[in-house]
Order: structure tokens, then sequence, then C-alpha cells
């Protein structure tokens, strides 16, 4: 399918927030459990109308821990030496965690030295997606949900790196803070506002420039999904959280909340689930919820490919007034790029901020937060920002999936497993749904059994039985037949490519 990719991911990227994460207020225990089903839900669709963006001022310090930083500040100033603490009684000395302006300022306040060296360069567009907290009657925003997507236009290679909301970072005429605090510091008192202070906090900590920006409350991701229809999410591990019985409820009632539990199995979502799903937390962490976004914005990608989206970009412009706040004007998501490319649904790369990049860490003020772990964190965000050398080679590779199992949709997790390793995929019948084994087929005239074994791994089929049938006319070149002895749960960071 040809396809505009820079318009089209504008148009996606916008919608695909995945959660306004405002803390779900955590209800008393009940005596039990109910396990249910998606509800049904009725679209509603609403207006839409972008807010204007103001150009920030370059960033104050290097993130590149090999060139020398622009402002006299210690490397323990970015990433605090001192141990994690495990009590709020920490001893980092204060000038570390709240470093001293080191250039004078300019007339507007701000500090205006050399732009250092970016991890990304032109060959990409970046994008922040942000779910945000505030009600309608709210006056402020708690950036809770970041997600950066570094899109390589050209080659239609897209990097998703989820941030915690309580990473411990120096946000610029603040000092060292939870990057959720930024956009609320910076409205009204930054160049750019509060997304000209996030995205050069951003910029100072990644190193990663942010060109675009789209942010969502909680009640508008709901339309969105709602006026899509739905999704239908392949989730691998079965997750359980509390959620309200139904959304007009008082959450402030604890009778009003009950266990529910989705998955394993593709399950279709509307709105409101789809949000319970993207920002629950109170039985998991703000790591997994990160991932379940991921899932939530790769699904709607998806979604988007199969459904002729692209085709409606004015109409979903008009319809998500006041519910996506956006730099990008329609402009901006029509017109034609040089270039089209293919865009199939292995090459969405997905990277997580979280242990051992980030370790838990008591601030002097007493505040739990997530500290950066300088080497490590680098070397993630360097893979995330480079051009993937083995999606070129997968690109080539793509594998028919077929379910042969008792377990209605288990072809649909090994796919989604298959994307999340750089394999693109189709989906395909089965002769019966009584395999005990599951099978590998390689159509491929080279018969490469390290590339047979590299997909084995990925899938975690160790038991499988592998026929060898080279067919060069052969529409696909591997065929897994999934079988009664398929796991479907995985973690997708192990699955990097």
């Amino acid at each position: 399918m040809k396809i505009n990719f820079r318009a089209s991911v504008a148009v996606l990227l916008t919608i695909f927030v995945a959660a306004c994460a405002a803390p779900t207020p955590e209800p008393a225990p009940l005596p039990f459990i109910l396990i249910t089903s998606a509800p049904n839900s009725t679209p509603t669709p609403t207006p839409f109308q972008p807010s204007l963006f103001t150009p920030t001022q370059p960033p104050l310090f290097n993130f590149d821990v090999n060139a020398a930083p622009l402002l006299t500040l210690p490397t323990e100033t970015f990433f605090p030496a001192a141990t994690p603490q495990t009590s709020p009684t920490a001893t980092a000395p204060i000038e570390q965690l709240f470093p001293p302006q080191a250039a004078p300022p300019d007339s507007s306040g701000a500090i205006s030295p050399t732009v250092p060296p970016l991890l990304t360069d032109t060959e990409t567009i970046n994008f922040l997606l942000i779910g945000s907290d505030r009600r309608p009657t709210g006056t402020s925003h708690r950036t809770d949900t970041l997600l950066i997507a570094v899109v390589w236009y050209r080659e239609g290679q897209v990097s998703l790196i989820s941030i915690p909301r309580d990473t411990w970072l120096y946000i610029p005429t603040v000092g060292m803070q939870r990057i959720n605090t930024a956009f609320q510091s910076g409205e009204g008192v930054y160049p750019g506002g509060g997304m000209g202070l996030l995205k050069d906090t951003i910029l100072q900590n990644f190193g990663i420039r942010i060109d675009h920006t789209a942010m969502v409350e909680f009640d508008g991701f709901r339309r969105i999904v709602d006026t899509l229809g739905g999704i239908d999410v392949p989730i691998a591990c079965p997750y359980t959280d509390w959620r309200l019985i139904s959304p007009e409820l008082d959450q402030n009632d604890e009778n009003n909340w009950w266990l529910y539990t989705v998955g394993p199995g593709q399950v279709h979502m509307d709105g409101d689930l789809a949000l319970w799903y993207a920002r629950s937390r109170s039985k998991s962490s703000d790591f997994d919820r990160g991932r379940r976004q991921q899932e939530v914005i790769r699904t709607l990608f998806q979604k988007a490919l199969q459904t002729g989206t692209f085709g409606k970009v004015p109409q979903l412009y008009n319809d998500f007034s006041s519910t996506v706040l956006t730099d990008m004007g329609l402009g901006d998501m029509v017109s034609l790029a040089p270039y089209a490319v293919n865009f199939t649904n292995a090459n969405i790369r997905s990277y997580y901020i979280r242990p051992p990049y980030v370790q838990p860490w008591i601030t002097p003020g007493g505040a739990s937060v997530l500290l950066p772990q300088e080497d490590a964190l680098s070397q993630l965000l360097v893979d995330a920002t480079t051009l993937s050398t083995y999606a070129a080679i997968r690109e080539t590779v793509t594998i028919e999936v077929q379910n042969g199992s008792p377990f209605d949709t288990m072809e649909a997790l090994a796919a989604s497993r298959l994307n999340y390793a750089g394999y693109e995929t189709v989906i395909g019948a089965a002769d019966n749904r009584q395999y005990g084994n599951s099978v590998l087929v390689d159509f491929t005239p080279t018969q490469d059994a390290s590339q047979r074994q590299t997909i084995i791994d990925a899938l975690g089929l160790y038991s499988a039985n592998v026929l060898s049938i080279p067919d060069p006319n052969s529409k696909v070149q591997y065929r897994i037949i999934i079988g009664a002895d398929y796991e479907s749960c995985f973690k997708p960071e192990d699955l990097s490519h």
C-alpha cells in the first residue's frame, strides 16, 4: 500500500496519545473479582481546532557525554551519582540537585547558548505525544504520559520512546525536577510556554529535537477511539486492575469499582476500555503502563492502515476540535511529500525508559523519583535514534501466521509479537484447530537455518516442527501455524530490532 508517509504520520500521531494518565483513585479492595468482556459504545465524534505554537529558545547544555558541556556543570548534575536511597534521608548536596544558572539570562529571562549536537538529525521528524490530566474545569496540565516518536520518513521506520512521569532531570530555569512538571512550569513564563519548556527539557537531557507536539486529555482520547469505531488490541499477557463499573459513576465511591481482567487474546475496545487499559496502574507500574500505551498506539496505526484512515484527513481534522492540541495545521497533514514509501506493520520499534536505565531514588525532600543511569540510558537513546539495519534485512521477509490452536485469536498475538521483532506479517486460515505443536514452514530457496532460528526465538516456539518446502513462487517466505504449545505472554523490550 502506497501512502504519503509524512502526512499520514502527522495525522495518526495526533490521535495516538494512548493515555491521559491522571492517577486513578484507588478504591479499597473488594472481596471479589469480576472478569468481563469489553462493553459496546456509541461513537461520539467532536470537532477539531489546533492551537498555535511559539518556537522555543535553544537548549542550555549538551547531553552528549563525549562532548564538552556548554555549562560548567558536572556530570553528576545530570545524573546525580548518589546511591539510590530507600528512605527520605538522602544526603545529596542541594547544589547538585538544584544547580544555579551558569549563564546570564537575556532580556526575556531565557538563556540562549549554542545548540549542542543532537542524537537525531534532519533525516527524521520527531513528535512528542502528551497525555494530560487536565479536567474541563482545570487551569493547568500535568503531562503524565510522554511518548517520543522518532520517524525516518524516507525509510518508513519509527522508534517509540516511553518516558516515565517521575524521571528526575534538569528543567531549564527551574532546576532538577520531575519531567511531568515541565509543562506546567513553563506556562506563561517560558518562551513557547509549557510546550516550549517541555521540548527544551527533552532536547537538553535526551539530545532529541522535537519538531511537532500533540496533546490530548482523557475525555478526548475516548472520543477519538469511539470515532474510529473502536480498536482490536492484541493482549499477550492478561491484565487485571481496578475499573469503574460504568464511566458515569462517581469514582470517589469505592462501591463503584471492580477488578476487571482483559486477555490474553485480541480484545475489542471502545474508548472507555482503551483508556482504562492504557492508563491503569493500581496493580502494575508506570513502566508497565508505558508498555500498554505503546500497544494501543500500534493498534491504532495498524487500524488506520487497514481502513483507509489516511484518505479522511480533512474529516478527522474537523472531528477532533478541542480534543487534540497540536502545532500541526491541516496543510501539514495533507500536503504531499516528494516521496512515498511502503509502511508495514513491522517498522515500529519500541523503547521504554525503565530499570536499568533509571533507578528509584528518594530526594532530600522525601519525594520518590526515578534517577537516570547515565551510561545505560545514553546507550538506549543512541539505539532508539539510530536507523535500524535489521529492519532493512527483515523488511524483505513476510510471515503468514495461522491459528491451529483451540484458542481464539492466537494468530493475532503471534503476529503482533513478530511485528515487535521487525517482521511483516499477514494472517491466514489454518486447515484445522487441533495442532498440538506449532509448525514453521520455510518456503525460501536458501533455507537459511539461522533465519529460521531467529523466528523461533522471537516466538519462543522451541518445540515447533520445522518443514522445509522451498517454493520461489510463494507470496510469503515463512508460515507459522500456531499450536496448543504456544505461550503468548512475552516482554516487548526483549524483541527490539
